[in-house]
């Protein structure tokens, strides 16, 4: 086998963001572009040399391609053994399922997540350390800076692996065991849930489900474990086949893009419980009958009930969320006397909390919910975690919800996005609020009056590394806040995120729309960020 060390020369772009690096496919394919990013991960990451490397994606256009130019820079790189999902498939929280389970080096997902897939779409990239969670940033500056100074990369000259048959096959001294994506996911899943309580509510015939996959890696998974594990009905899972345009949807589970549920959920003869996941897997989105659950509720109601499903029986050691996700959790964490914690936007800030286990469940209110069992969130566990709680307290998703509000009270929470915007003014707004910063407390914003506004800034309580410049708070005492932050997650212009918060514990007013409830607080994000001026903007693009 003939190994060719290429010369090259670095791209500048190449500094992954919270989930690694995302770019439009044409730039994937500019020649030696992701060569160059994969040779500054083997370069990083020397343990990979002479170890075992996790590899799959989530089935969008340009993944099967670039699963040979990886595979074959994992042999000329010395990796030993390449773990590789049939097909190329696996769900970003399997991949991180894998590396546990099989004590891997690491593992590279090829997955933009929920944004959309095809030629003229994204791709993306990551690399997840051997705890199965995404790369710190100590990990991806190491990236970024092995990636600005490459002057060559390694590759072999072989022919293409034939990734759609299991088993092993020896590339060289390197063997790739081809592996089927759901299997070990699926038994993981056994472990934590009560299937035959979830199957009986299938069998006794009172009870219906439908289950979104959007043309993505989900389907495999769902339709294996809801359909043939759990016996619900065949069709219970609708656009199960992963496509590479994801059939030209947009795979990302929310009220707007996944609409075809939410018209079905809304019937009056719709299903009992609604789901969807996202493009790799890792988000979800629960709908009762004509009732949408916030993510930021979700994760508050599955802390308020863990004791309900088998593998969390004996109580949960502490709950996180991201600094947008509403304060629900909070709520819960003090009456279950168990620690939490507010992090920064992206899984990777939750991996030291879970692996010193000072927490078990965690959250984000992009539609992202997770666990101890992977370092990853988890779009189906959070469907089946919610399927075994409805089995085991035989209540529908509205009263489940509604019971919660009347023991904590109710976080009234939305999200605005303003998307593809024009950098300079999104990056202006930001500083423009940032001068101001020090003169907003105490003064009085239509109804509110702030008590505190920062940059939020985050230390890490396992190894104190710090996270600065995370977004934008306003704090008006413990009744409400709004939060302004740029995303990390988009391939070209930029989103402004704004998220409105406010508590109400008077049961009562609980049946309010947050559109009503929050619609002052909105105002006042409006001009406080002179949104409209900065963006050219009236309205969000999207509202969730």
């Amino acid at each position: 086998m003939k190994i060719h060390r290429v010369q090259t020369t670095p791209f500048t772009d190449q500094k992954p963001g919270t989930s690694g690096l995302r770019k439009k496919v044409s730039v994937m394919r500019t020649p030696h572009y992701l060569e160059n990013f994969v040779q500054a991960v083997f370069d990083a990451r020397p343990d990979l040399h002479g170890g075992t490397l996790v590899l799959g994606g989530d089935g969008r256009y340009y993944n099967r391609e670039a699963i040979q130019v990886i595979l074959r820079m994992a042999v000329a790189n010395g990796v030993s053994r390449v773990l590789l999902g049939r097909g190329g498939i696996l769900s970003t929280p399997a991949a991180s399922c894998l590396i546990r389970k099989y004590r891997t080096q690491g593992g590279i997902i090829l997955s933009a997540s929920h944004n959309p897939g095809g030629p003229d779409e994204d791709f993306g990239i990551k690399f997840n350390t051997p705890n199965g969670g995404p790369a710190p940033e100590r990990v991806t500056e190491a990236i970024h800076a092995r990636a600005c100074e490459l002057e060559h990369y390694r590759i072999a000259e072989m022919p293409e692996v034939d990734i759609d048959r299991l088993g092993r096959i020896q590339v060289g001294p390197m063997t790739v065991s081809i592996v089927d994506p759901v299997d070990d996911y699926a038994e993981l899943m056994q472990s934590l849930f009560d299937f035959d309580r979830m199957r009986a509510l299938f069998t006794e015939g009172r009870f219906s489900m439908r289950f979104d996959a959007m043309q993505a890696v989900t389907g495999p998974y769902a339709r294996r474990i809801l359909e043939e594990m759990l016996g619900a009905p065949k069709g219970t899972v609708v656009r199960a086949d992963p496509l590479p345009d994801f059939g030209g949807g947009h795979p990302d589970p929310n009220l707007v893009h996944a609409q075809d549920l939410v018209q079905a959920m809304a019937a009056p003869d719709g299903p009992d419980f609604g789901a969807a996941s996202d493009g790799d897997g890792d988000r979800n989105m629960i709908l009762g009958r004509n009732f949408f659950v916030t993510p930021s509720d979700s994760l508050a109601v599955l802390a308020a009930n863990a004791h309900r499903v088998p593998g969390y029986a004996r109580g949960i050691a502490g709950i996180a969320r991201s600094m947008p996700t509403s304060r629900a959790a909070d709520r819960v964490a003090r009456a279950l006397g168990v620690e939490a914690f507010e992090t920064p936007t992206g899984w990777k800030f939750f991996g030291n909390l879970l692996d010193a286990g000072r927490v078990t469940l965690c959250g984000e209110e992009s539609f992202g919910t997770g666990s101890d069992h992977v370092r990853e969130k988890d779009g189906l566990w959070a469907v089946l975690f919610w399927l075994d709680l409805l089995a085991a307290r035989r209540e529908s998703v509205e009263a489940i919800v509604r019971d919660h509000w009347r023991r904590f009270g109710r976080d009234f929470y939305t999200r605005h996005d303003y998307e593809g915007l024009q950098e300079d003014g999104a990056r202006a707004l930001m500083q423009a609020l940032r001068r101001r910063l020090d003169t907003l407390p105490g003064q009085r914003l239509g109804d509110y009056t702030v008590t505190h506004a920062d940059d939020f800034a985050y230390t890490d309580p396992v190894d104190g590394s710090q996270a600065r410049g995370q977004g934008i708070r306003l704090l008006f005492g413990d009744t409400a806040r709004l939060v302004f932050r740029l995303s990390g997650t988009g391939t070209s212009g930029a989103t402004l995120r704004v998220y409105a918060e406010r508590f109400e514990a008077d049961a009562a007013r609980h049946g309010d729309t947050a559109q009503t409830a929050l619609e002052p607080l909105l105002a006042v994000a409006r001009e406080v960020a002179d949104i409209p001026g900065h963006t050219g903007r009236e309205a969000p693009d999207v509202v969730t």
